[in-house]
């Protein structure tokens, strides 16, 4: 058994038994939701591709949710491991939510736990060993300057709550996220990951990043603003695709008249047919159950070739405007977004696209007009100019100013036959799970502001 794998189970262990104690305590009409989540990481933090910090990240939360005479509390303490502290430190939270939850007014849409389908699921990887990892990174990057952070480890989440559910999910994943820099500060940005370490695939990578930040340092062509053909890299999709949980797919959004996808609800308005979207945890990497342990399915679709046929429910909104719950987390955003692939092949992208822009990233995502669907941003990092099928320079940085009724919709003219996973590499709170699953695309028009 690996450090990892050692270390999840016994925060598994000591997270069953601290609610085993704390929950067969409550009394008459009290609920309890009682979640963690936690990780065992090896970071290690590269500058001018050269290791300048490394070591091991070991951290824990659980989060209380506590329901008395329809009146709800928040609350939460760090988590040690030990059985005794542990069990004191919930135990002392408790008491203060108690205090707490008699001084607030009843919440009419507050969502007391159910017993519902338990679950347990362990996902192992193929990582590599904390002494071997410096080996294999290094020679690779020797003599590009190259800024990121390799990390890896196991992530879990557990809840348990007053009802009898319980549910526990941990996976073994790994995230080499970084930029090349040209002596001009130019770069080009890129993410390795994965379950499973394949040195010969991250060799690849590197490569392919080289050859990128070769064509980095030539001459910069200044785009001015207008419309463009454009081809839109794995990673620029994945940025387009997680607006959609910012005011977009949740139901109570839409609801509330301020959803980006209302005119899609309301007026009939479609995508693409070639767009189909939904959120699918069949993967593993992603655990099904939200904050209030309620299970989704395996597999939502979303947006289905242009027609939006579900939206995110939480049990809350569902509550509120009587509908069935699909059970999305409260904040109704995608775990697990998949966006499906099309047919074209990747190395025919460029000669598809002929002469216009391959963005590979974009930056500052934001909604420019809600209702309208308008995204604006920046272009950002290896974003080239194109003509006859090659690469043939780097552009300047530009900000784009465009709706999804478009670049998704009548402008979208091809999807590329394979998928790429682009994980979440926030590390804010934790290191997250799971990321988008996108392809690919490219579009006949696209618009650039300044």
């Amino acid at each position: 058994m690996t450090h990892n794998q050692s270390y999840e189970k016994n925060m598994e262990q000591v997270f069953n038994n601290v609610c085993d104690k704390v929950l067969s305590d409550l009394r008459n009409d009290e609920h309890l939701t009682i979640s963690m989540k936690g990780e065992r990481s090896h970071f290690i933090r590269l500058s001018k591709a050269r290791v300048r910090q490394a070591g091991i990240v070991c951290d824990a939360d659980v989060g209380l949710n506590f329901i008395e005479n329809g009146r709800s509390a928040w609350g939460g303490v760090t988590f040690s491991g030990n059985k005794e502290v542990d069990t004191q430190r919930v135990i002392s939270e408790l008491e203060r939510l108690r205090r707490e939850v008699s001084q607030l007014p009843e919440d009419p849409y507050v969502i007391i736990p159910k017993k519902g389908d338990s679950s347990r699921e362990v996902y192992k990887g193929n990582l590599l060993s904390e002494a071997d990892v410096v080996d294999a990174l290094l020679p690779a990057i020797h003599g590009v300057d190259l800024a990121g952070i390799y990390a890896s480890g196991v992530i879990f989440q557990g809840t348990a709550n007053s009802a009898g559910q319980r549910h526990w999910f941990s996976t073994e994943t790994f995230s080499f996220d970084y930029s090349l820099i040209t002596p001009e500060e130019k770069m080009v940005k890129s993410t390795f990951a994965g379950t499973s370490w394949d040195q010969s695939r991250y060799e690849k990578k590197i490569k392919q990043s080289k050859r990128e930040i070769k064509i980095m340092e030539q001459p910069v062509k200044k785009v001015k603003p207008g419309t463009y053909r454009t081809c839109f890299g794995p990673a620029a999709v994945a940025d387009l695709i997680w607006m959609f949980s910012w005011e977009g797919l949740g139901e109570g959004d839409i609801q509330q008249g301020k959803s980006a996808l209302i005119k899609m609800r309301e007026e009939g308005k479609t995508l693409s047919p070639l767009l189909t979207l939904s959120e699918d945890f069949r993967d593993g990497t992603v655990p099904k159950f939200n904050e209030y342990g309620e299970l989704s399915s395996d597999y939502i679709p979303l947006i289905l070739k242009g027609k939006l046929v579900n939206t995110l429910i939480s049990s809350r909104t569902a509550k509120e405007y009587q509908m069935k719950s699909n059970y999305a987390p409260e904040e109704e955003y995608q775990r697990s977004p998949r966006m499906a692939n099309g047919t074209l092949d990747k190395d025919d992208l460029l000669k598809e696209l002929g002469t216009g822009l391959y963005l590979s990233n974009l930056h500052y995502l934001n909604w420019s007009d809600n209702i309208g669907g308008r995204v604006t941003g920046m272009t950002r990092y290896a974003c080239f100019w194109v003509e006859n099928g090659n690469i043939v320079s780097p552009i300047n940085n530009m900000r784009f100013d465009d709706t999804i009724y478009n670049f998704f919709g009548n402008q979208l003219e091809e999807v590329s036959s394979n998928v790429e996973l682009i994980p979440d590499v926030s590390t804010y709170e934790g290191r997250q799970f799971g990321g988008a699953y996108v392809p690919a695309i490219l579009v006949s028009s696209f618009t650039l502001t300044l």
